[in-house]
């Protein structure tokens, strides 16, 4: 596909120079010891609030996430004890340090205030301990594992203990060492957000193509129903209390089918259910409002759906599933859809077989169709690949992160 083609090469180029290990690997044996209280000093800047003024509050994610503000409130909204925490302290949940909730304050949240239950820390000397470095430290395992050996508590109500906390030892390198390190991490960071932009850019590309290719394929193409060109087809399940069956859900928000559960057919005696087949076009008539509109994929084939689940079949002689599929993606389809499932609450937007065999959509010649449709295959072909590439360059950082921190067995 020549609209990407460059993009796709510069993608694993990306990801295979980001596999160059930071040097340092191993030299943690080497590295001195220090105790993080010898490093970090408690931080305890009390908040003296303006009832007028508004002040970002901080919430840390896990697994080393990062720091974002929570929003802001006003001063006078504040009924407790809080503090100021300042850029580049260090800051973690007493709850969740265990589970890698634990960061750099960033420079737009300098000023922030945060409750007792986030003990902030400054760095006592910067010409001993480079703040960036501890940043890094703080994302790794084997750090979120000091975290666990310094909480303690029954389940639910495990806390970290800061005495236990700032006890613990970890290997320090000389302060060039740290920064350098820094360094080749902060590169290799970018390099993995460049290889995601380049993966996000060939995906918009792919959509707007697609797009494109549509418009002009439905351009003055004569609009049909569909219990014309894909009528509902309903193929009920005589259901045998000793046989299994696998339940068919449909995402919403046009993100395909999964399998909800296999159970026996004595699940079902309360129930009709329906023979799901591959290639169906399928709605589910109290969520299509929220686009819940899929294919069945060969994988589910034979699964059962209730009868919510409104199955049609496209006529092969006339029109290709995907292609009508598209159609409701767009604005215009969508729209129909939305105008077939009246109602004012949620539960109430159900869209019945008749409303939806009413509605018309555009059709082209099916070789028109077909040349459509090949150019979908080819694009989740390529999002396949996307998909990939992107769970190896997630991984990468952490694994590297793993490999400089870890200690000796």
């Amino acid at each position: 596909m020549r609209w990407n083609n460059e993009r796709r090469r510069a993608a694993p180029a990306a990801l295979l120079s980001s596999r160059r290990r930071p040097g340092g690997e191993g030299r943690v044996k080497t590295w001195p010891k220090a105790a993080l209280g010898d490093l970090l000093v408690r931080a305890d800047e009390t908040a003296v609030l303006d009832p007028m003024a508004e002040y970002h509050e901080v919430t840390i994610r896990l697994w080393g996430k990062g720091i974002v503000s929570r929003g802001k409130v006003l001063g006078s909204d504040v009924v407790s004890a809080r503090r100021v925490v300042r850029a580049n302290q260090l800051i973690l949940s007493r709850i969740d340090a265990r589970n890698g909730a634990i960061g750099l304050i960033p420079p737009q949240l300098d000023g922030a205030i945060v409750s007792n239950d986030f003990p902030a820390f400054a760095f006592r000397d910067p010409e001993r301990c480079d703040a960036a470095f501890i940043g890094w430290l703080v994302r790794s395992a084997p750090f979120v594992e000091l975290c666990k050996a310094a909480s303690e508590g029954t389940t639910n109500r495990v806390r970290i203990k800061e005495d236990r906390f700032l006890d613990q030892k970890i290997a320090l390198p000389p302060l060039a060492e740290q920064q350098a390190l820094v360094a080749r991490l902060e590169t290799l960071a970018e390099k993995t957000r460049q290889l995601q932009d380049h993966l996000d850019a060939a995906e918009r590309d792919a959509e707007r193509l697609l797009s494109t290719r549509f418009r002009a394929a439905i351009a003055n193409a004569p609009l049909r129903t569909m219990a014309d060109v894909a009528p509902l087809v309903r193929r009920q399940v005589t259901i045998d209390p000793e046989t299994s069956y696998t339940e068919l859900g449909v995402r919403s928000f046009f993100k395909g089918t999964f399998q909800r559960r296999t159970v026996s057919g004595a699940d079902f005696s309360w129930q009709d259910i329906y023979r799901v087949k591959t290639n169906d076009l399928i709605f589910s008539n109290i969520m299509a409002w929220e686009q819940a509109i899929a294919i069945a994929r060969p994988e589910d084939d034979n699964c059962v759906g209730n009868h919510r689940m409104l199955t049609c079949v496209a006529a092969p002689e006339r029109t290709v599933p995907r292609f009508i599929w598209y159609y409701f993606t767009t604005l215009e389809g969508f729209a129909k859809i939305e105008a077939a499932s009246p109602g004012t609450a949620a539960r109430n937007k159900t869209m019945t077989a008749l409303a939806l065999m009413a509605i018309e959509v555009p059709l082209p010649p099916l070789p028109t169709q077909q040349a459509f449709d090949r150019l979908q295959a080819e694009v989740t072909a390529l999002k396949a690949k996307h998909t990939a590439i992107r769970t190896a360059n997630a991984a990468l950082l952490p694994a590297t992160l793993e490999r400089v921190f870890a200690e000796p067995a």
